[in-house]
């Protein structure tokens, strides 16, 4: 697929980068940059969606010839949103409320184009089901140092995350962090004009 304008991913994510190369997409990386803290009572789907939303007019601002792509995941559980940890203790304390048991991972998406005064966005969750994890696979995980840049302390695509995940109900590529299918509905459905077959 390819646009009639240009196209800008408003993330640092090495996984969402990847994911839109590997599907085709010519585009630059422009970080919002934005307050990421929680509001308080607000719940992890609002937040994915409103920090999604927050990361595409951003940038969209100071672009606004361009199609911006705003992006954000978070993973709950108990009705707990885990961000990145922030420490090694935090995130085997993550691992550990993970373990044995199923979680959400919610990832919002938002598409703004300032010039045509257009903004979209929408929610995707998808069920992940973990293993049960030993003290010494959460403690080597960790020192790998691989989880602490990934909400939830890991990523299902990366060399040791992907051994805990013991199966998913929903989209693969919600849990990495960009569901692609509904970025491509969301792009023909609401940006059709800017897309050339």
């Amino acid at each position: 697929m390819k646009l009639t304008v240009p196209f800008i991913l408003a993330s640092s994510s090495p996984r969402r980068s990847q994911l839109l190369s590997s599907v085709g997409f010519s585009f630059s990386v422009v970080p919002a940059d934005v307050d990421e803290t929680e509001i308080p009572e607000e719940t992890a789907v609002s937040m994915v969606s409103r920090l999604a939303i927050l990361k595409a007019t951003v940038v969209s601002n100071t672009h606004p010839g361009s199609l911006v792509l705003g992006s954000d995941t978070s993973v709950e559980v108990d009705g707990q949103i885990l961000g990145k940890p922030q420490s090694h203790q935090e995130a085997q304390a993550m691992l550990k409320k993970l373990s044995g048991r199923s979680h959400y991972v919610h990832t919002g998406i938002a598409l703004a184009h300032k010039d045509s005064d257009r903004l979209s966005s929408l929610v995707e969750t998808t069920v992940v089901e973990f293993a049960h994890l030993s003290v010494d696979e959460i403690e080597k995980y960790v020192a790998s140092g691989t989880p602490m840049d990934k909400a939830g302390a890991y990523g299902i695509q990366d060399d040791g995350g992907a051994f805990f995940v013991r199966g998913i109900e929903g989209d693969f590529y919600t849990v990495m962090g960009l569901p692609l299918h509904r970025l491509y509905t969301l792009l023909r459905s609401d940006f059709g004009d800017l897309i050339w077959d």
